[in-house]
């Protein structure tokens, strides 16, 4: 099935690269991460496996300093690009979630219906007790 929600150019990651984003779902919002080597792309979820917070400390900036790695920036993980296994760090062997995209037409698509909800809508007053 043609995933159908296109979230960016292939160009607008730059080569060796990365960014994030934040799509609505049907009951939040969900962050993700894309690297782009080449023509290649690959997705996570931008939520760390050890405690589930962000990997980004800045926007859209996922790699470590040599860019050979992601970088989760609460507790120094570091993870293979290729496959999102933790090689470093409290969360030592365990995997970043995949986020199935496709490169079609020089964009990247998803189905955004696939994705779980990871953080409330925004506006929500969810996290305050009633």
């Amino acid at each position: 099935m043609a995933k159908n929600t296109k979230i960016c150019d292939v160009d607008q990651i730059e080569d060796g690269g990365s960014d994030g984003f934040v799509i609505d779902t049907k009951n939040g919002r969900c962050g993700l991460m894309v690297l782009r080597r080449g023509e290649r792309v690959v997705s996570y979820l931008n939520s760390c496996p050890h405690v589930g917070t962000p990997l980004d400390i800045q926007p859209g900036r996922f790699l470590s300093q040599s860019g050979t790695h992601i970088l989760c920036t609460t507790h120094g993980a570091l993870f293979q690009i290729n496959d999102g296994l933790c090689v470093a760090g409290p969360c030592l062997n365990d995997r970043l979630t995949p986020v199935d995209v496709e490169v079609r037409d020089g964009g990247i698509y998803l189905e955004k219906d696939a994705l779980p909800t990871l953080w409330p809508p925004i506006g929500s007053n969810s996290l305050v007790d009633p």
